[in-house]
């Protein structure tokens, strides 16, 4: 194992069991063996450890959400409703089997990362989806088939509720065909109320 690599599997049980905030570099630094200037030959600071354990995890998983809403979005407004639930199932189970991957580092941003720029990846997403959610109530408008306004209160918790409900299962690392299987049931219950909401 490279120096690198040692440093990189320090640095994540020293943030997965203190989190960001509470994590010492210096408890990291020791723990390979060796000098915090030496450590400072590959990172300028914590942050920017941290960074390189869970940048390129945040920036797939937020990217892959954003995709599927881009690709939702283009579609011709018609055909929109009838394909909704299976961009929406495949981008879940796409991120579901990415994390379960990746396990330790989107843990790492799940639950350790208040202090760092990655902290508010469920804020990022639940403002995308609230913007997607609108843009479809036009669609449906457009299409002869209003939904009723919102409360943007309410509207809010509930997505923000339905992330959480999704990253709850990679939280507990919950076995992949279970949790395979509670995203089905997740999407169904989510999608019948959304539904039911907006009056369709």
């Amino acid at each position: 194992m490279t120096t690198l690599n040692r440093i990189h599997q320090a640095a994540k049980k020293e943030f997965l069991e203190k989190g960001y905030k509470d994590a010492s570099l210096r408890n990291i630094v020791k723990s390979v063996g060796m000098t915090t200037g030496a450590f400072y030959g590959y990172y300028k600071s914590k942050e920017e450890l941290f960074e390189a354990l869970v940048g390129k995890h945040h920036a797939y998983l937020l990217g892959c959400f954003q995709t599927a809403q881009k690709k939702f979005a283009v579609l011709p407004p018609e055909q929109q409703p009838e394909v909704m639930n299976e961009i929406s199932g495949a981008c879940m189970f796409e991120m579901l089997h990415y994390a379960y991957e990746h396990l330790e580092e989107c843990k790492l941003i799940l639950c350790c990362s208040e202090g760092t720029k990655f902290a508010g990846l469920i804020d990022e997403m639940v403002e995308i989806e609230t913007a997607a959610t609108h843009a479809y109530q036009e669609v449906l408008q457009g299409l002869g088939r209003p939904s009723p306004k919102l409360d943007p209160t309410l509207e809010h918790i509930l997505i923000t509720g339905m992330f959480h409900t999704f990253f709850e299962l990679i939280i507990h690392e919950m076995p992949l065909q279970s949790a395979e299987n509670y995203v089905k049931e997740m999407q169904a219950f989510y999608t019948a109320g959304w539904m039911k909401i907006m009056g369709q």
